[in-house]
C-alpha cells in the first residue's frame, strides 16, 4: 500500500491522491488569455491521474507578468478560456488551482528560448516596481519603489484576480510569495530596504505579504484551500531563511492558509544551491512539524519510491513535481498499479486498454 495514492481532504476539497502538477511557466499566451495549448498542458496531466493540477504564475496585472506572453487573470475576459480548462480538468477527476503571481522586479523580461533578458518599455517592455528600488541583477533595470498607491493597487489587483479565479470555478488558489516575485521580495532583506512600516524587521517585512493574503482569503470562498508557495531560504547570506519560515507559516494560518509549497531560491542571482533529489524535503518537513501547518514537497522529485517516502516519514501531505510531469503526463497512472495503490487514479476509459 503507498501513501501517494491516499485521498488528501482540505477544507471542503478532497484530492483524489496527493500528487499535484507544480505550476510551469508556458510563456504560451497572448494578452494573458489561455490559449489552447493551455488546455492539452494542463488537461493531459489531468487525463494522467495527478490529483491537483495547477496554472502556471498567472499573473494579477499586466505589469505583474514575468514576460508579454504570460498567462493572467488582471481582465474579466481571461476568464471563460480558464472556466473551460477547469470543466475539463474536473471532468477528469482533478482539482484545478490557479497559481496568482506578480513578478515584481523581474518582471517585463523575453521568453527563456528567446534569451531570458529584461525588455525595456520602449521595446514593449513596462517599468518594474517593488518594494525598493534595488535591481535584481547588473544587467536588470531599477525598479520604482512602491509608493502607498503601488501597494494598495497590486492588493488590489490580486483581490480582483481571486474573484475571477472563483468566477472561473477552480478549486485551489496559490499564491506566489517566492522565488524573487513581488511578496519575496518584501520578504527578503536582500530585496527590501524599505525604512516605512512595510521594512526593516521580520514583522515589517511580513506585513504586506501577509496583508495581500488577509485580502484574497477574504475574497476566496471559506470552503476552498488557499496556499502559499514561499522561498525557504535565499540561499544567500543575510537573506531569508527557513528559521523566518516557519515563523511566517505560524502566522500564515492564523490568517487562514491552509498548505505552504515549499521551494526556495530566487531572490538574487548566483546562489549556490545544491540541487540533488528532494534537496527542499527538509523545509517541508520542518515547517510542517513546527508549525503545524500541511506543506507541499516539490524539487527534483521523479522516483515514485522516493514521493512515497516522503509521505510516509511525515515530511510533507503532498507532492508536487513539475520537470517529471513534463516529461511524463501519466506518471499516476503508471506506477498506481505497479506500487498495489490501495486508491489508484482510474484511466479514462478511451485509456483503458493501455492501464489494464
Amino acid at each position: 500500500m503507498t501513501a501517494i495514492f491516499d485521498p488528501f481532504t482540505v477544507r471542503g476539497i478532497t484530492l483524489r491522491n496527493r500528487i499535484g502538477v507544480s505550476p510551469m511557466c508556458q510563456y504560451s499566451s497572448v494578452d494573458g488569455f489561455a490559449e489552447d495549448w493551455h488546455l492539452v498542458h494542463l488537461g493531459s496531466r489531468a487525463v494522467g491521474g495527478a490529483g491537483l493540477v495547477m496554472t502556471e504564475a498567472t499573473a494579477v496585472s499586466p505589469e505583474g507578468r514575468i514576460s508579454p506572453s504570460d498567462l493572467g487573470l488582471y481582465d474579466d475576459r481571461h476568464v471563460d478560456a480558464l472556466a473551460r480548462i477547469v470543466r475539463f480538468l474536473s471532468g477528469q477527476g482533478a482539482a484545478a488551482g490557479v497559481q496568482l503571481a506578480h513578478a515584481g522586479r523581474k518582471a517585463s523580461t523575453a521568453r527563456p528560448w528567446e534569451g531570458g533578458k529584461p525588455i525595456p518599455p520602449e521595446a514593449g517592455g513596462w517599468e518594474t516596481i517593488g518594494p525598493s528600488p534595488i535591481p535584481f541583477s547588473p544587467g536588470s533595470p531599477t525598479p520604482r519603489e512602491m509608493g502607498p498607491a503601488d501597494l494598495e493597487k497590486a492588493k488590489g489587483d490580486f483581490r480582483r484576480a481571486t474573484r475571477r479565479a472563483r468566477a472561473a470555478g477552480f478549486a485551489w488558489v496559490e499564491l506566489h510569495a517566492a522565488h524573487g516575485y513581488l511578496l519575496h521580495a518584501f520578504l527578503s532583506p536582500l530585496s527590501n530596504h524599505r525604512l516605512d512600516a512595510y521594512g526593516g524587521s521580520f514583522e515589517n517585512r511580513v506585513r504586506y505579504p501577509v496583508e495581500v493574503i488577509r485580502a484574497v482569503r477574504a475574497e476566496w470562498p471559506e470552503d476552498k484551500p488557499l496556499a502559499v508557495r514561499v522561498s525557504c531560504t535565499d540561499w544567500a547570506e543575510g537573506g531569508w531563511d527557513l528559521e523566518q519560515s516557519v515563523a511566517l507559516a505560524r502566522i500564515l494560518k492564523a490568517e487562514g492558509v491552509d498548505l505552504i509549497d515549499c521551494s526556495s531560491g530566487g531572490a538574487v542571482p548566483g546562489a549556490k544551491i545544491p540541487l540533488t533529489p528532494g534537496y527542499q524535503v527538509p523545509f517541508s518537513a520542518r515547517i510542517r512539524a513546527e508549525a503545524g501547518i500541511a506543506t507541499a514537497a516539490v524539487g527534483l522529485i521523479a522516483k515514485p519510491d522516493q514521493a512515497d517516502e516522503i509521505l510516509r516519514r511525515g515530511q510533507a501531505d503532498m507532492v508536487l513535481m513539475a520537470r517529471e510531469f513534463l516529461r511524463d503526463p501519466y506518471w499516476p497512472l503508471r506506477h498506481a498499479k505497479a506500487m498495489d495503490a490501495g486508491h489508484p487514479p482510474a484511466p479514462p476509459p478511451q485509456y483503458g486498454r493501455a492501464f489494464s
